[in-house]
């Protein structure tokens, strides 16, 4: 297929592209993963490309840190005219006035009721221990409930918080105490025989369960739930499940806390990914898409909750930097002027349309899910065992890299191809880079070699 964007001028990576990852190897520890050994030249919306000319069509968007594409004008605009004024005070020293505004923008946002209040950090790992912090704090306890399959982070606090062993947890340990993972929905992987709304009251009533089994509810703080789960493989949870886990919040005074680091900001074709579910969240934390890739973070909260800590107790040298609050503020602008909640919606039916059509094809693709541009294709080696395939996950991102495409893998066994193209991917690129998945895919699947080089 003659290709409109995408431009594969050498192999991928490329000769520079080699040389600098022989550097890489010497300078920069193996324990810092590399998706791609291409390295990038520039970028602008979905499209990439390397130091070796070759053009990529992008589906990763940073891990789901580019809901408003690579470089947006607006984003650059805002960088650099702030850096022109001044580039860190630190807010603990002299304060500035983008820091209210994004706080007072955010909380307008925010998927609850009543008073709100915001605090900004750095990471999305930043954001969860702060989250937890503060949760403490209100309730005067210690417990926090996290869920199997979750992602949280890779500090001692969201390490521990999350599931996954290897590669997050491995050799790591002891890890932080008082933290319990309970059951989570996994609706494809449910027992066989069992229907959809008999495995939703299954999941609820083990909930309940790990509630008399495992901790009292007495003495947990917080429990921390991504609406969707990122890195464990884009999981779906049934509504009434989370309406459940919100209902034993409210009687026990536990802390309810979104996870909304990789769902937010539009992704899902709504602000927050929670707001899916019929629920309000006491606090919800954010990073990722916030800044365009401009580190910063943060904790939307009730007020009562947030403003129980004392001066001091919680932010950081670098938290809320004045780049990472203009950043952000031109992210809102971004998304409410080019409706890409509404694109979120309009990129989603169009990608689980080819990825159902694909997988009419090919009984190796088990299931596909997500809400919004929050989609995934879980691959296993035949649909009865449903056993996880990685190694033809690895295989389809390497060829559609070969391809100029590229794609993330995620999930427990990492079989899921998760997508997370920036929401200001034309249509035209959109389908381009469906049909080289489709490509990859097929000749995964159907044992077939990659194009020719440069076609």
């Amino acid at each position: 297929m003659e290709r409109k964007f995408v431009k594969i001028v050498t192999s991928v990576p490329g000769p520079l592209s080699l040389e600098w990852a022989e550097r890489r190897d010497q300078a920069v520890p193996r324990g810092i993963s590399n998706n791609c050994r291409s390295f990038v030249k520039k970028a602008s919306g979905a499209i990439v490309e390397d130091i070796d000319g070759n053009v990529h069509i992008d589906f990763a968007g940073a891990i789901g840190t580019l809901n408003v594409g690579h470089a947006h004008p607006r984003v650059v605009r805002a960088l650099q005219e702030q850096a022109g004024q001044f580039i860190h005070t630190c807010f603990n020293v002299m304060m500035y006035e983008s820091y209210i505004e994004l706080s007072e923008r955010l909380a307008a946002l925010a998927p609850f009721s009543g008073e709100k209040q915001v605090a900004f950090f750095n990471s999305g790992a930043e954001a969860v221990e702060n989250a937890v912090k503060i949760a403490r704090k209100h309730t005067g306890r210690q417990g926090v409930i996290s869920f199997t399959r979750g992602f949280h982070g890779r500090t001692l606090m969201t390490m521990t918080m999350t599931s996954k062993v290897k590669p997050y947890k491995f050799g790591f340990g002891p890890f932080a105490p008082e933290v319990y993972k309970a059951p989570y929905p996994y609706t494809y992987r449910r027992p066989a025989g069992m229907g959809e709304e008999q495995y939703s009251a299954f999941m609820i009533e083990q909930f309940e369960q790990f509630l008399i089994s495992e901790v009292a509810p007495e003495t947990i703080a917080a429990v921390v739930m991504e609406p969707i789960q990122g890195e464990g493989g884009f999981i779906v949870p049934d509504k009434a499940f989370v309406q459940r886990v919100r209902e034993i919040c409210t009687q026990y005074g536990i802390v309810f806390v979104a996870d909304e680091i990789q769902t937010g900001f539009a992704r899902t074709g709504k602000y927050f990914a929670i707001e899916h579910f019929g629920v309000e969240p006491d606090l919800v934390t954010i990073s990722k898409s916030m800044g365009a890739g401009v580190p910063i973070s943060g904790v939307i909260g009730k007020k009562e909750l947030m403003d129980v800590a004392n001066p001091g107790e919680l932010g950081g040298t670098y938290s809320g930097s004045p780049l990472g609050c203009k950043a952000a503020l031109a992210v809102l602008d971004i998304i409410e002027e080019e409706k890409l909640n509404e694109r979120a919606t309009h990129i989603g039916e169009k990608l689980t349309a080819s990825l159902k059509e694909l997988a009419s094809k090919y009984p190796q693709i088990g299931d596909i899910r997500g809400i919004g541009a929050m989609c995934a294709m879980e691959i296993v080696k035949d649909k009865e065992t449903k056993n996880p395939d990685k190694e033809a996950v690895g295989r389809i991102v390497k060829e559609a890299a070969d391809r100029g495409l590229l794609l993330l893998s995620a999930g427990l066994f990492g079989n899921v191809l998760r997508f997370l193209m920036p929401l200001t991917i034309t249509d035209e690129q959109l389908e381009e880079g469906l049909q080289i998945l489709e490509e990859s895919a097929e000749t995964v699947f159907a044992g077939q070699h990659a194009v020719p080089l440069g076609s």
